[in-house]
């Protein structure tokens, strides 16, 4: 299906849309909520290929008022999400510590270029590119 949607025009795909999914974006925008945040973080490894030790929304939250960085674009899960990224693929040489990490979470939600849902927009790029089948239905 995924190749099929490359080769189509965007009319096309977006009829392609499952409707599970358009009742996500009815509901969240392009945000996570707690459902699917879980889901995308459960899926991330760390550079040895083994899961990660996901940090939950409050030890987040807890990261980033320690470090004193103010996050100016926070909806609903999404600052989880990046900061679990950032622990997945950056922590150690690019993001040295947790401080830094705070920073990342922020510089990227707050990118003064970027737009609202990025982390979501890009995660459900890499979906796509990886064949992930998201169970809508599920994210609720």
């Amino acid at each position: 299906m995924y190749e099929d949607i490359m080769k189509e025009d965007i009319m096309t795909v977006l009829d392609l849309t499952p409707e599970w999914f358009r009742e996500y974006k009815r509901r969240h925008g392009c945000h996570f909520n707690a459902a699917l945040c879980e889901f995308a973080v459960s899926r991330m490894e760390g550079e040895d290929g083994k899961p990660i030790k996901a940090m939950s929304k409050q030890e987040v939250e807890r990261m980033l008022k320690d470090a004193k960085v103010e996050v100016k674009h926070l909806t609903g899960y999404d600052h989880v999400f990046v900061a679990n990224m950032g622990l997945a693929d950056y922590l150690g040489e690019s993001v040295p510590d947790m401080d830094h990490l705070a920073k990342y979470v922020r510089d990227v939600l707050d990118d003064p270029d970027g737009y609202d849902g990025i982390a979501f927009c890009r995660w459900l790029a890499d979906c796509v590119g990886k064949k992930v089948e998201v169970p809508w239905e599920e994210m609720m």
